[in-house]
């Protein structure tokens, strides 16, 4: 485990301590992993009671990693058993951010996603050029779904490199 990773779970025992002393209750700490992939900070498993974080991103972006994504993550938690299932950025979580962690409530993050950017392949209509990500090209592929361009409305046509 870095440095790194050992802060972010010392931060989640903080948030959870944070909000237990907050909202007067007793939750339990989550299982944390680092084993979050992609183009996403990190993800709140509800009913698994547990947090994954992304060690990319964490390496690249610690400071933001400490001061946002953590608390955003811990937020869905402490939503969950307060509430049950509601919007996953709904009011109750809005709430818990700023009234709980005093954190801002943004919904994504803006880190430079180009080192976990996945392979695109290049799709085109009669107006425009759209990457698709591996996962909607293979769906292409599959017959399981197409997409149109947002401006012709015409179907994408993958672009080969014989073209």
């Amino acid at each position: 485990m870095t440095p790194q990773q050992k802060q972010v779970l010392t931060h989640v025992e903080h948030c959870i301590k944070h909000a237990n002393q907050r909202l007067n209750k007793r939750l339990p700490l989550p299982t944390v992993n680092f084993t979050q992939r992609g183009k996403i900070a990190g993800t709140a498993h509800l009913q698994k009671w547990e947090l994954r974080f992304n060690p990319i991103l964490l390496a690249e972006n610690p400071e933001a990693f400490l001061n946002e994504v953590v608390a955003h993550e811990v937020a869905h938690l402490v939503v969950f058993k307060l509430f049950g299932r509601v919007r996953p950025h709904g009011r109750e979580w809005q709430i818990i951010m700023t009234e709980v962690f005093n954190v801002a409530p943004k919904t994504t993050h803006n880190f430079n996603v180009s080192s976990v950017a996945g392979t695109t392949y290049l799709y085109h209509c009669p107006c425009s050029e759209y990457p698709l990500t591996i996962r909607r090209h293979n769906k292409v592929k599959r017959g399981q779904a197409s997409y149109h361009c947002r401006k012709c409305k015409q179907p994408l046509q993958y672009k080969t490199n014989t073209q």
